[in-house]
């Protein structure tokens, strides 16, 4: 089963580079791509664009942001990417950087036809968690799906308990997703669960089989460093 391996942490980098700096960003991802897909210990990798903070849309996608989402089969390995070659070619000149470390608490679906998170036994947690969303939507359920997402997005971003969320994309325009921070595990599923436009859209998703592939999966958050948008998302949250 492809990507059916033991990933121990998931790592996060989003950085964000100045304007002029977005051809060379181009050129360096497109380069070191396949790399990261070699590096010794890593299970899944995405580099993705994103859009700004508390925006989803495909006319929201910042050119200028970057995140790179990668499954580890330890800590050890993740360590050593971090301090690589090829992460420090993506982020050379950054303006501002954010990281993550993450462990798998749930996962359902698929990426790319591949088990990204592998196959977490969903263990109790009190702390702070992550969660990803992504979807391949059909071509002929694409006008239905970007009809739900402003009324899901607005009730998204007043959430009690969220630090921080966007959209994450990749091509083709099909492909769509969402990363988002809360304080606990329970403010995420008073948004998941608990909130009307939300479950309207799990329902017609469901009904009229929207996503060709789908996945979500909520992550612990075992450590953050650097800003995103100028400010720490994780500030305030023990």
């Amino acid at each position: 089963m492809p990507g059916f391996g033991r990933v121990d942490v998931v790592t996060i980098h989003v950085w964000r580079v100045p304007l002029r700096r977005v051809p060379r960003a181009l050129v360096a991802v497109a380069a070191n791509r396949r790399r990261i897909r070699r590096t010794p210990g890593v299970e899944f990798a995405k580099v993705l664009v994103a859009c700004r903070s508390g925006r989803f849309g495909i006319r929201d996608a910042d050119a200028t942001r970057w995140m790179l989402i990668a499954s580890w089969v330890d800590a050890d390995a993740a360590h050593r990417f971090g301090h690589s070659s090829v992460l420090s070619a993506w982020t050379r000149g950054a303006e501002e950087i954010w990281t993550a470390t993450l462990r798998p608490l749930a996962a359902r679906g698929r990426w790319s036809r591949r088990v990204a998170f592998g196959c977490p036994a969903g263990d109790p947690w009190a702390g702070p968690v992550a969660a990803i969303t992504r979807g391949r939507i059909r071509i002929s359920q694409l006008p239905a799906f970007w009809r739900s997402v402003p009324a899901v997005n607005a009730d998204l971003v007043e959430r009690d308990g969220l630090c921080i969320a966007f959209g994450i994309g990749e091509a083709p325009v099909g492909v769509q997703g969402t990363f988002s921070l809360w304080q606990d595990s329970a403010a995420l599923t008073r948004f998941a669960y608990g909130g009307a436009p939300h479950r309207t859209v799990i329902g017609e998703a469901a009904q009229r089989d929207w996503f060709a592939e789908a996945l979500f999966a909520r992550f612990a958050v075992l450590a953050t460093t650097g800003t995103i948008d100028g400010g720490d998302p994780m500030a305030g949250v023990s």
